[in-house]
């Protein structure tokens, strides 16, 4: 995304999700327009960070989207609150987690364990993921118990600091 050129093509092919993203997260479709106007903003002017071994475009560019979601969420919460509720009017029930966030979560996640040895992903998976224990994951692979656990300490060891490279986990 060093030029105008890549700009726009970057916006062809997903500024059209990136607005879907935002209006979901958002709820208002004139914010939601501003917040991708400031991520392909953001993307070009850090655009010599960009670093496609680390994250694929896509993944950048919502990790951006993200980020000037959360940023819009807090000018609008610097806002004065709106009138009181009176009694007998509905309230917000328990907050509930945004499913684009949790998408956005699920594909960073697994670019960063695309990252890792296979060996060492499948013992992440079986483990973290599927609840198995490293004794059963290490009969049913034929190998010592003992390596299982190396793999899954040294995976998630180089999970970690994937994660925090992508700026996913505080330092």
């Amino acid at each position: 995304m060093r030029s105008e050129k890549d700009v726009r093509a970057a916006y062809r092919e997903y500024g059209g999700e990136l607005l879907g993203f935002a209006r979901n997260a958002l709820g208002d479709e004139q914010l939601a327009e501003e917040v991708v106007q400031e991520v392909f903003l953001r993307a070009w002017r850090a655009a010599d960070g960009y670093d496609a071994r680390r994250a694929s475009l896509r993944t950048w560019l919502y990790a951006i989207a993200r980020n000037a979601v959360v940023d819009a969420r807090r000018r609008a919460a610097a806002r004065p609150a709106p009138p009181e509720r009176h009694v007998g009017e509905q309230h917000d029930g328990p907050a509930v987690p945004d499913p684009y966030d949790r998408l956005l979560q699920r594909i960073e996640l697994d670019e960063a364990l695309g990252r890792l040895s296979p060996d060492q992903r499948q013992v992440i998976v079986q483990v973290h993921v599927l609840g198995r224990s490293c004794a059963d994951v290490a009969a049913e692979l034929g190998i010592p118990a003992s390596t299982a656990r190396s793999r899954l300490h040294h995976g998630v060891r180089a999970l970690r600091g994937i994660l925090q490279e992508n700026g996913w986990l505080a330092p």
